[in-house]
């Protein structure tokens, strides 16, 4: 297979400078401080703990063969070929089997309109399926069970999405499709020789929106997810009013027997603005073979179907079916802290593998303005004052009723450098990625250089061959400056939460307003889709391009360096290390954190509603403000900077939002009210 087969059929005599310009080219796109209110009491953080540690389960080679033998049996019996992927919960693959006489490639959806960005493009089948696992588990915890179908319904544009739900607003999770990226620099990266390792893993096409992916449990623990591809539409499900019959779902539920997700924690029992979630269009009932007389898959294997090598995902020399890691151990990367300045027993903290935290509490490098950069014991003041908040708020994705929220946190300065990352014990995977995401990205648009640095931005130097200006992430800063008459700004004069950036991300602004035009950091509503969000795919596109190019084709192209987007470097930063290195998020729960009236570094949360994600990252910043002792400590963005103190098409942009009711320790509402 060549490579630019893989970048997509609409170019495949073009080679791969004109295949990064089909993608980059197509379209361009074109929210005095007050007196904050008193704090809701702050519980002290139990030294005990107060979250019950996950079981020490794992997917044995044995469970891996059986997922794999029934999946096999289901799609046979339907007279398809396909390719199913098994990982752990931290996303090392596990196994990729290929029924033979397979199309080697499948098609990303494309639009209604012009494709752009990953629209209408041909990828490896195999990193479909890989994307759908990684989904599956990357989304579920002991609380939850979320599948690429509940991924589908909560990314996309309207939500509920449906032709009859026209005018409403965006999914609660409209961009979390890109996170987890194969160029993300939080991502671990398999390693030839190695088996499993230390994750989270990356995601071949970031996390999926396509039906076939679900999560696997093991006496109510998440172990890892099963994804299938075999037909031939890599897409989502635009209708939630219907029930589809997909093939791959099918395949996939059939896999997942002895392994499925609990009833009572699958999406279904799970609301979202009154909306209960999707889980499954697919039922036992429908299945064609019973998973118990499911052939063996020695049976399969070399006759009509084979282990399948993936560049940079199973690629050891035999391939053999791998085991899974135990969750919360020290070879699965997430584990228990240990001594440190995070004083909560449930604070778990990502590890190397052999003992080393990746992303110790440390002091800032960068702030803007001359202001002092964040302290070690500041941002760890932080991050300890948000735990606190996070085990004191009431879960909205997590079951059973009245369950504490689980997430991760982020901390970083002014140049994206992590200060900091904590998550409580059983808080969903997909969260670490997003978290950093989220911080990275409320600092980047509130730095005084986001303008510069993205009107700096260049094409994939490895596709072009050499350096070209990347004239549409260009034309977003420039719509983004020439959106408002009321200034706004990519220039330091304005606090960007991930809210407000997600605001002004939409097809339609104000969000869900079908007579309105697209906010500045959006394509036009006729190009919008989950696979092509604006500025945030824009600035990836380069490399997910690369990616597939080397996973199809290794020889010919090679792997993406670590450090998504093609942005000036930081200055305080490693070489090939931006402001963005593993990507914009589009959706809440981070803000900047200022020293008076300077910025001095970020917060993103990630793992629960958003609104409690937003919750707990801003309360966290309140309260270590009113904890630290001395002169101008670290806080929340002054009032006048904030983004809700712009009003853009008549519409004020929203800034941070609150749930209702939020705390199990208290009564008190408006908790974020003045913070």
């Amino acid at each position: 297979m060549t490579t630019s087969r893989v970048i997509g059929e609409r170019i495949v005599r073009a080679g791969l400078p004109a295949a990064l310009a089909a993608l980059a080219l197509t379209s361009c796109g074109g929210g005095g401080s007050s007196s904050p209110s008193a704090l809701p009491p702050s519980p002290p953080i139990p030294p005990a703990g107060v979250y019950p540690v996950p079981a020490s389960k794992f997917l044995s080679t044995t469970d891996v063969e059986r997922i794999l033998s029934q999946g096999l049996s289901e799609a046979n019996a339907r007279g398809l070929k396909g390719v199913i992927a098994v990982t752990d919960r931290v996303g090392n693959v596990l196994a990729v089997v290929e029924m033979i006489g397979a199309a080697p490639t499948v098609r990303i959806r494309p639009s209604r309109g012009v494709d752009t960005d990953a629209q209408g493009l041909l990828v490896p089948r195999a990193a479909a399926a890989i994307s759908k696992a990684l989904t599956g588990a990357y989304l579920s915890s002991g609380g939850n069970a979320f599948s690429s179908r509940t991924a589908s319904m909560i990314v996309q544009e309207t939500f509920p999405p449906s032709p009859a739900t026209g005018g409403l607003e965006s999914g609660p999770l409209f961009g979390v499709q890109f996170s987890s990226l194969p160029c993300s620099d939080l991502s671990s990266r398999f390693v030839a020789g190695q088996g499993v390792t230390a994750g989270p893993h990356r995601a071949p096409l970031g996390l999926s929106a396509d039906p076939g992916g679900f999560p696997l449990y093991k006496d109510g623990v998440v172990v890892g997810g099963v994804g299938v591809s075999a037909d031939d539409d890599y897409g989502f499900d635009p209708d939630v009013l219907d029930i589809d019959g997909d093939a791959d779902e099918f395949i996939a539920l059939a896999a997942t027997d002895g392994f499925a997700a609990p009833e009572s924690i699958r999406a279904p029992q799970i609301a979202v603005d009154g909306v209960t979630l999707r889980f499954s269009d697919a039922s036992a009932s429908g299945l064609r073979v019973s998973p118990a007389a499911s052939q063996t898959l020695s049976s399969f294997i070399g006759t009509s179907a084979r282990l399948l090598s993936v560049p940079g995902y199973f690629a050891d020399t035999p391939l053999v079916i791998r085991a899974g890691v135990t969750y919360g151990t020290e070879a699965s990367g997430i584990r228990r802290a240990g001594a440190g300045p995070i004083t909560s027993q449930d604070a778990f903290v990502i590890s190397d593998g052999a003992g080393g935290e990746r992303f110790p509490v440390r002091a800032g490098g960068a702030a803007v303005g001359g202001a002092r950069p964040l302290t070690q014991a500041e941002a760890a003041t932080i991050l300890n004052e948000a735990l606190g908040v996070m085990s004191d708020a009431r879960a909205q994705i997590r079951r059973p009723l009245n369950s504490r929220a689980e997430v991760t946190i982020s901390i970083v300065d002014t140049d994206g450098a992590v200060l900091g990352i904590v998550r409580s014990p059983d808080a969903p995977v997909f969260g670490i990625d997003v978290s950093l995401q989220k911080a990275r990205s409320a600092a980047f648009m509130s730095h005084p250089l986001a303008g510069a640095d993205l009107q700096s931005a260049m094409r994939n130097p490895v596709l072009a061959g050499t350096a070209v200006p990347d004239t549409r992430v260009r034309g977003f800063a420039s719509a983004f400056s020439g959106y408002s008459p009321t200034g706004l700004s990519l220039t330091g004069t304005i606090a960007m939460s991930a809210r407000a950036l997600g605001n002004l991300a939409r097809p339609h602004f104000p969000d869900g307003e079908l007579a309105a035009g697209p906010g500045p950091l959006s394509p036009a509503s006729q190009n919008a889709s989950p696979f092509s969000t604006g500025l945030q795919s824009a600035l990836i596109v380069g490399d997910l391009a690369q990616h597939l190019s080397f996973v199809s084709d290794p020889a010919s192209t090679s792997d993406v360096d670590r450090g998504c987007a093609f942005v000036p470097d930081a200055p305080s930063r490693p070489s090939g290390q931006n402001r963005l290195s593993n990507g914009l998020q589009i959706f809440p729960g981070g803000f900047p954190i200022y020293r008076g009236d300077k910025l001095i570094g970020a917060i993103g949360v990630s793992g629960d509603g958003i609104d409690q994600d937003d919750m707990i990252a801003l309360l966290g910043v309140a309260r270590a403000a009113a904890r630290i002792a001395g002169t101008d400590p670290p806080s929340n963005a002054p009032r006048s900077l904030r983004a809700d103190q712009a009003f853009v098409n008549g519409v004020r942009l929203r800034y941070a939002s609150c749930p209702f009711s939020p705390l199990l320790s208290s009564a008190a509402q408006n908790v974020c009210d003045g913070q």
